[in-house]
């Protein structure tokens, strides 16, 4: 089992003819994912040769639909036209379209991710690197050789502490791991995710990356304490960073106490939650909380 994305997923590279597009639709391949072709206006009709794979290049999100049954696109077009990719896919009927773009405009997002809620497409990121269930399928950027299936489930804010505690975790695997994304606004939450891996009967733990601002990380400890079953391990990047910045993606300037480390650390341990104050630990954490289940 996993989380929104499988290995029936068929998936449109908005953008594939780009550098950046070529480059992620090849190590997708690579990833067993079922890359079915790619979308440009100004480039429909071509084919496109990558390995084994002969990859149409379709005029519209529609098209590719229309042709290939495409139920996923991968969107790596330049900010300015994030939301009219996204909003084209999700006319076309995708159900869920993955925004690896940075530096998206904010009233852009809210604006393509507040349609396609309305029509029934999951949104995950911007500002993403994607998803991955191992062994299945790969859409975005997330490196596919550095884990394997297992038990965990994993949801982050941070791309780069993604992929660390794939790594870290590599030896007992993951159900999916959601990069979701450090932005303002993303289309897909801690909470939904949460929800998912509760559902998903192959999930047996849970992993949980937050960062400094904002209160995602305290509305997750609130959704963990009312409604996850499941054993929750976490980890909050920026102990160390001066208050009142806002530091990277981490989407909002923290203030009094509000979206601090601590803040949200303490949220998370009084739902339950085990904190690790390093990746590594938190990996250990997990490990050890997982074989206390098997035990």
């Amino acid at each position: 089992m996993a989380i929104f994305l499988t290995k029936e997923s068929k998936v449109l590279v908005q953008g594939m003819t780009g550098g950046e597009g070529m480059k992620h639709t090849r190590r997708m391949l690579a990833a067993d994912t079922d890359v079915v072709g790619g979308v440009n206006p100004r480039k429909a009709g071509l084919v496109v040769d990558i390995g084994d794979r002969r990859l149409p290049v379709f005029g519209s999100v529609a098209a590719g639909v229309g042709s290939t049954g495409a139920d996923v696109c991968v969107v790596l077009v330049p900010p300015a036209h994030v939301r009219s990719a996204v909003t084209e896919a999700v006319d076309a009927g995708i159900g869920l379209a993955v925004v690896v773009t940075e530096g998206v405009p904010v009233h852009d997002t809210v604006a393509f991710t507040d349609h396609a809620r309305r029509r029934g497409t999951r949104v995950v990121g911007p500002n993403c690197p994607g998803l991955i269930t191992p062994g299945q399928s790969d859409a975005g950027i997330i490196p596919a050789d550095i884990t394997k299936p297992g038990p965990i489930g994993l949801v982050s804010k941070s791309g780069t502490l993604t992929y660390e505690l794939m790594h870290e975790l590599r030896d007992t695997g993951f159900s999916t791991c959601v990069g979701i994304g450090g932005d303002p606004v993303v289309g897909t939450t801690h909470i939904d995710c949460l929800q998912a891996f509760e559902d998903d009967p192959d999930t047996r733990l849970i992993v949980l990356i937050g960062e400094i601002g904002g209160d995602a990380e305290e509305r997750a400890a609130a959704y963990i304490r009312d409604h996850v079953t499941k054993p929750v391990v976490a980890y909050i990047a920026g102990f160390t960073a001066p208050e009142g910045r806002t530091m990277g993606h981490a989407g909002a300037i923290v203030s009094g106490s509000s979206g601090t480390a601590t803040a949200k650390k303490a949220a998370l341990e009084a739902a339950g939650v085990r904190v690790g104050s390093t990746p590594t630990e938190t990996a250990r954490l997990a490990e050890g909380v997982l074989g206390g289940l098997q035990g």
